[in-house]
């Protein structure tokens, strides 16, 4: 994240801290707490930075050399606390902005508009998709906050220079399949774990009120539960060594994956791929395809559930009685999973609903 920090930073955020927080407002800030000041003394004196790359103490940065008001802010680029505001700043609009567009054009030029009529399609659906999703990013951001900035502060395996000491080009492209699997395994067993009753009571049934969903529940979650399953994405450099722009890349990629799994059109039927006919199924029977990108864990967890054929074609997945029959199975999952009542407020005039 330094070299996103270092972009804004140079564009954005050293004029506006220094404007919004300059130096001269200094003196007439009450005295931190003594315990606090000693604090911050023991980290700098134990700390050294001529030797640790942390952001903010090199005199050489990546692309760009400091602007006129990078030293005129009582909060310095080394700061922690303008690193979290920054950074919250930064990915909750990055992922805001990444959200809205790859769900709006999947929407719009991918969706298939017929799941309206489907007797398990909510009402009021997309806007309260979209409202648990625009609410839950920020505190999925917050949540994720310490991750960055222990990348930024040098504990992980991120690096820049590519030379032959890192492992060169080739290091980095073995890298995305190395990421792939690895954030698979981890969140195959960590959404499978979210299914355990409790956990899925208090964290996991948000996402489950969609049965038919549209690519804006993609990110629909309790934010506890998503920040779970994005677990597998910060841990990896921190056990394995990962290219910073690779990082960004993967980072981004997911989150168009997320949505693109959720977009209801069942392009292949890929015995390997997680794609978007495994997750429907995950859906709509709730115990089944647990995995993110893959079949493996699934498979190998005896989880696995092969997409209902209706769904590839075009004329019989959008079938009454292909509806019907999904829908018979779905409600007697659904009242082993959450019980007989059912909370959710169908599209569907002759839907039963138990109150």
């Amino acid at each position: 994240m330094d070299l996103v920090l270092e972009v804004f930073d140079t564009y954005l955020f050293d004029r506006a801290y220094a404007t919004l927080l300059p130096k001269t407002v200094a003196p007439l800030l009450p005295e931190p707490p003594l315990l606090l000041t000693k604090i911050v003394e023991t980290i700098n004196n134990n700390t050294d930075y001529s030797t640790r790359e942390i952001y903010g103490f090199n005199e050489k940065y990546h692309f760009f050399d400091e602007t006129v008001y990078a030293n005129l802010s009582l909060l310095p680029r080394y700061n922690i606390l303008r690193q979290v505001i920054s950074l919250f700043l930064i990915t909750s609009t990055f992922g805001w902005l990444l959200y809205f567009t790859v769900a709006w054009l999947s929407f719009h030029f991918v969706y298939d508009k017929s799941n309206f009529n489907h007797p398990r399609y909510l009402k009021n659906q997309i806007s309260m998709e979209i409202k648990q999703a625009s609410t839950a990013i920020p505190i999925m951001v917050l949540l994720t906050i310490p991750w960055f900035i222990a990348e930024l502060h040098g504990y992980s395996y991120l690096y820049y220079d590519i030379n032959e000491s890192t492992g060169g080009w080739k290091a980095i492209i073995l890298q995305f399949p190395s990421f792939l699997l690895f954030t698979d395994c981890g969140i195959y067993f960590i959404h499978r774990a979210l299914h355990w009753p409790s956990l899925y009571k208090n964290l996991h049934k948000p996402h489950h009120k969609w049965i038919v969903c549209t690519p804006f529940a993609s990110h629909a979650f309790h934010p506890v539960d998503g920040y779970a399953q994005s677990l597998p994405y910060h841990i990896f450099p921190m056990l394995f060594p990962l290219h910073k722009v690779s990082y960004l890349f993967l980072f981004t990629f997911v989150n168009f994956w997320t949505v693109m799994i959720h977009d209801g059109e069942y392009m292949s039927n890929d015995p390997v791929i997680n794609g978007a006919a495994c997750h429907t199924i995950h859906h709509l029977y709730f115990n089944y395809n647990y995995g993110q990108f893959t079949t493996l864990w699934d498979r190998l967890g005896g989880s696995y559930r092969e997409p209902d054929a209706e769904l590839f074609d075009k004329d019989k997945r959008v079938d009454k009685k292909t509806w019907e029959k999904q829908t018979q199975l779905m409600d007697q999952i659904r009242e082993d999973v959450e019980g007989k009542e059912d909370y959710r407020d169908y599209v569907s005039s002759d839907s039963k609903k138990t109150q």
